[in-house]
């Protein structure tokens, strides 16, 4: 799905109906800068959104994902190229969260790694200086690779609302977390609960 595209029908079709980013968002019980987050093409509607917002929009969620008004003629053509793009995107995600589990899993023994070396083989002391800065450069790397690729490779499902969102990368770092949840705050319903982590769109 092309965010971008999808974003400025969606702006097309609130202007349209004569709305304000803000009177669309209340319809929605969600904040103006989600919408607005939507019209730039930096995020998609939750699934939970998508038949309220095309409702509001009078159009079909064909439309939305195709980010065009789809006529009959073309219509079962666009579905199955819309399915396949979710499955696509589903795939990616397992990918992505799959690479960082490894990347974390390399880091954590890169580390190990070098330390042991600093500590155990004798060496000048420039020597030993320079590889411990290594291991502190090399997990200070990894980490952030890991959190991006864990970031880009998922949704967190809020525990009130049931809506699927994407945190930032600040609201996924002070979030402590088990291994299946992180505290978040929900983007839609803004509540703040442990929110489960989901790799597929439901």
């Amino acid at each position: 799905m092309d965010q971008i595209k999808t974003g400025k029908f969606i702006a097309e079709m609130r202007k349209e109906q004569n709305l304000t980013q803000r009177q669309l968002a209340d319809l929605l019980s969600i904040s103006d800068k989600t919408v607005s987050k939507w019209e730039c093409g930096k995020g998609m509607p939750d699934v939970s959104l998508m038949l309220p917002l095309c409702e509001i929009l009078h159009i079909t969620v064909n439309d939305l994902l195709t980010g065009k008004r789809v006529f009959e003629n073309e219509y079962q053509n666009k579905a199955e190229e819309n399915m396949m793009n979710l499955l696509k995107e589903n795939s990616e995600n397992k990918k992505k969260t799959a690479l960082s589990v490894i990347c974390g899993f390399i880091t954590i023994i890169a580390v190990i790694s070098l330390i042991i070396i600093a500590s155990l083989i004798d060496m000048p002391t420039a020597a030993r200086v320079a590889i411990i800065i290594l291991a502190i450069i090399t997990g200070i790397s990894g980490i952030a690779v890991t959190v991006l690729l864990d970031i880009e490779g998922g949704y967190y499902e809020c525990p009130y609302c049931k809506s699927l969102f994407v945190p930032t990368v600040g609201e996924y770092v002070k979030g402590y977390h088990t291994l299946t949840k992180r505290r978040l705050t929900c983007h839609k319903c803004g509540k703040t609960g442990m929110c489960r982590r989901r790799i597929v769109r439901k």
